[in-house]
């Protein structure tokens, strides 16, 4: 009988692992900085738009539809074709058009438009916006799918 190989009973060298903080920086920082990009370019276009007193809050109705499509192609761009830098998804996807696309100033132009004496016309942006964004992020993500697969050889 022979003695067991000590090498087979030995645990594999493992790499030392990096802390969270060294592999999470980089996506935080770069999320940052696509968001700043991407508020501002919000701000921009709201300062260009402005919406008085009781109208409809175009500037971020269209900020949101097509900050969704937008979000429509890209999704299907660096998931089904392209494979991307792993910051370039957080860098776009999240920092730039989570900046540019916006929920919170959405709630708050409704909330403006109820206070202010104009429940139709805030519901109405309720309920535009919604049904808009999510027609915009499908239609771009079909249509993206359709134009790449009609380029497919």
């Amino acid at each position: 009988m022979t003695a067991p190989n000590t090498e087979s009973l030995r645990a594999p060298v493992r790499a030392p692992r990096q802390p969270a903080w060294r592999t999470q920086a980089p996506v935080v920082a770069v999320v940052a900085l696509g968001g700043a990009i991407g508020a501002t370019a919000r701000y921009a276009a709201s300062l260009w738009w402005p919406s008085g007193p009781g109208g409809f809050p175009w500037a971020t109705f269209w900020i949101n539809v097509v900050g969704c499509a937008v979000i429509g192609v890209f999704m299907v761009v660096i998931t089904e074709v392209w494979a991307a830098h792993r910051l370039v998804r957080p860098f776009f996807g999240t920092g730039v058009l989570g900046g540019f696309t916006t929920f919170s100033t959405y709630a708050v132009d409704i909330q403006k438009q109820l206070d202010s004496g104009h429940p139709r016309v805030g519901l109405a942006y309720l309920a535009a916006t919604l049904v808009a964004a999510l027609t915009a992020v499908w239609l771009a993500a079909t249509a993206t799918r359709r134009v790449l697969k009609v380029r497919q050889p």
